[in-house]
């Protein structure tokens, strides 16, 4: 006999957000913390193709008690969209009807460079920046996101 208890989720259980920063080879990944004031980093999913992405994807949904997410949307200076923001919206898309999940696209201009400005300023390697930045923009992207929605509703 089945232990329900164990794997049923209480119906109080706090729910997070999850941010994504979409890119080519990798998925920067954050999750906000269950009040939802501060983001944390997760590991980067490496992609792979669309079926591990998204098995990658339903696991974390499902360990953090993921209600929503949040998806870096890269406008230009302008604010204009190009190829990349397309893809981000047929990504974004395409979670909606996985996960049946609301997902925000929010504008990301800056984040990227922002994460490689503040990871060289430490002491840490060429190459070990590169396997964090996409990382701690999805924790910029979430962090800004989480900020927005507080001043919104005060």
């Amino acid at each position: 006999m089945e232990n329900s208890f164990t794997t049923a989720q209480p119906v109080d259980q706090p729910r997070r957000i999850l941010a994504l920063d979409f890119g080519s080879r990798n998925i920067g990944l954050a999750v906000s913390d269950e009040l939802g004031i501060t983001a944390q980093g997760l590991p980067t999913l490496r992609r792979s193709n669309k079926r591990n992405d998204f098995d990658h994807l339903r696991r974390v949904i499902k360990q953090y008690h993921i209600a929503e997410l949040v998806m870096g949307l890269p406008l230009r200076m302008s604010g204009s969209e190009g190829i990349q923001s397309e893809k981000v919206q047929v990504f974004a898309e395409e979670l909606r009807r996985k996960f049946k999940l609301p997902v925000h696209l929010f504008d990301e201009r800056l984040t990227s460079v922002e994460a490689n400005r503040l990871l060289r300023e430490t002491d840490m390697g060429i190459r070990r920046r590169a396997g964090v930045v996409d990382q701690l923009a999805a924790v910029l992207i979430l962090q800004s996101f989480l900020e927005f929605r507080k001043n919104r509703n005060p």
